[in-house]
């Protein structure tokens, strides 16, 4: 399998990933009150087993009223931390690579919300002309970022071996980001991305003051949101760029580029339909490493896959002629963990023909 560049050893700031396969964060809610269990660690070590290069964990709320918009989303703060310490002990025993996700949901409401517990981010906006909970004051901003930044340095007290902040998706992070959802005349607001985006770069900043020069810090990103599909943040590589380099500069070594389906080019009206994904142009563009997700290896997206659709395993070969030319460098799998910790490895010794369908069923239990 040497000539298969999937299973080929990336370098990442001091880290030796033994493929390119990359667990992509997946919400799972099997952390009642916040506490991750034994059963937590127990999902993770089967993935480090079944030889995952590199695991990201489902998003963990940092500490701040309204991060977390279901109680059962695992916290990244307070006593579990003590659960997250066990799940780095399980998968350091399988020799595995893991990262935590970083998150807070902002203005994005959900049924599942906590009790008492009131919405906060940029405007009060989660989407253009609706509101949830309350606009951030500038010491509400503050400490936020600081939330972040103590979870990363939690995350590398206990052992961790990069971390992922959540800037996607539309939660807060990308909230920021979004025009739609952030209106604000302070200097968190302003009429274009650059300038939007200077919430992320002062918390990617943070964050590597917290942790050091020499631990990885990846930012997760996406054009698309929950709220609107088809929105692109960056509609050409200049404005892209412009996006981008602030967060290299403060300190981002690895950008975690999230499509709906990985082979869609992100500006086909430059290159045609075979041209660059998101991953392609981010690394490109900035010269980081960068990680390509989106219904990897299976043949539905994970929207609709989430709605009920479900999705049979699909022909890895393009991905692998995209990675072989260097496009991007690491590989976010998704859906296709969730129902079988033991994916990688079937993948690399061609057996194919055991690979596990993908059901909106999956998500009720842990595998």
């Amino acid at each position: 399998m040497s000539n298969n560049p999937l299973f080929r050893p990336f370098a990442l700031k001091g880290l030796t990933l033994p493929n390119r396969i990359v667990m992509a964060p997946m919400t799972r809610s099997f952390s009642p009150a916040g506490q991750p269990g034994a059963n937590v660690a127990e999902y993770y070590r089967k993935r480090a087993a079944g030889g995952v290069g590199l695991i990201i964990t489902e998003g963990t709320a940092v500490e701040r009223t309204g991060a977390a918009n279901d109680p059962n989303v695992p916290h990244f703060f307070g006593s579990a931390l003590d659960g997250w310490g066990q799940v780095v002990k399980a998968v350091h025993g399988e020799s595995g690579l893991i990262a935590p996700q970083l998150w807070h949901v902002g203005a994005l409401p959900n049924r599942r919300t906590p009790k008492g517990e009131e919405a906060e981010s940029p405007t009060g906006h989660y989407m253009p002309g609706k509101t949830n909970g309350r606009a951030m004051t500038d010491e509400d901003v503050a400490d936020a970022i600081a939330a972040f930044a103590r979870a990363a340095g939690d995350a590398k007290r206990l052992g961790f071996d990069a971390v992922e902040l959540h800037g996607a998706h539309g939660y807060l992070i990308d909230q920021f980001f979004w025009g739609a959802t952030n209106t604000r005349e302070d200097r968190w607001g302003g009429d274009t991305l650059p300038l939007r985006a200077r919430f992320a770069v002062e918390l990617v900043k943070a964050v590597r003051a917290a942790v050091g020069p020499d631990f990885p810090v990846i930012i997760r990103l996406s054009q698309w949101k929950q709220q609107d599909f088809a929105f692109r943040l960056a509609p050409s590589p200049d404005e892209l760029a412009a996006w981008l380099g602030p967060l290299a500069d403060a300190g981002a070594d690895v950008f975690h580029c999230s499509q709906r389906r990985f082979w869609e080019p992100e500006f086909p009206e430059l290159d045609g339909p075979e041209g660059l994904n998101f991953a392609g142009w981010a690394k490109k563009l900035t010269g980081k490493p960068t990680i390509t997700v989106g219904s990897v290896g299976l043949t539905g997206e994970f929207v609709a896959g989430m709605g009920g659709e479900s999705s049979k395993p699909a022909s890895l070969d393009g991905l692998l002629d995209r990675l072989e030319r260097d496009e991007f460098d690491l590989v976010g799998v998704g859906r296709a963990l969730i129902v079988d910790p033991d994916w990688a490895l079937k993948v690399r010794d061609g057996r194919h023909g055991e690979l596990t369908d993908y059901t909106t069923e999956s998500l009720m239990t842990l595998v």
